[in-house]
């Protein structure tokens, strides 16, 4: 994971901070999906999780990217927002010690190869309050363009969350980033831990 620390030394913004949350998320919480206390999982810099927090939800955001962190704290500060950011093994979640009723994740699980993904589902699993809702955010094989982080198919999303969970949904959705002007091709999901 230090490219990502690289990517948020470079000057510029990393293609997936956009300076406010994605609109999905946005979507989800005004519909009421978003419930109790959230863990975004590779939160950056927080702009997802610090959207949440001020809707009063408890809201924790976790990440390794330091910088991303750092970041995140400052605008909390900023803001006057209270949301908890650490620094935080996405695939070693259980040794945060609690558990939340939404997780979301909004750009990560399509940066794991194939061979880390059962290990991230136990480890969202292990956080996730049984009936609690876990929304993620990946780009989708729909999208033409072959830049950024992989891009999955519906059937990899079902296939790494099998046994435990049920998918309530995966719908098209939009991506953005400071290369897609109108949003890259993403699937959100709805999964349920049984």
């Amino acid at each position: 994971m230090g490219f990502f620390n690289l990517a948020y030394e470079d000057h510029r913004a990393p293609p997936w901070e956009i300076g406010r949350p994605q609109i999905e998320i946005v979507r989800l919480a005004q519909a009421g999906a978003v419930t109790g206390s959230v863990l975004d999982v590779g939160c950056g810099t927080g702009e997802n999780a610090l959207y949440l927090a001020s809707l009063k939800h408890e809201t924790w955001g976790v990440d390794s990217s330091s910088l991303a962190i750092e970041r995140a704290k400052k605008k909390a500060q900023e803001r006057r927002l209270k949301a908890t950011f650490l620094i935080w093994d996405a695939l070693q979640l259980s040794s945060l010690g609690r558990s939340f009723d939404t997780v979301i994740d909004s750009g990560l699980f399509h940066v794991f190869p194939d061979e880390d993904r059962p290990t991230y589902a136990r480890s969202v699993a292990s956080v996730l309050r049984p009936g609690g809702t876990y929304y993620v955010l990946c780009f989708s094989d729909r999208e033409p363009d072959s830049f950024g982080p992989r891009h999955l198919s519906k059937n990899e999303i079902k296939g790494t969350f099998q046994e435990g969970w049920r998918i309530n949904h995966i719908r098209a959705a939009l991506f953005e980033t400071h290369y897609h002007p109108n949003g890259a091709r993403a699937w959100l999901s709805s999964i349920t831990r049984l």
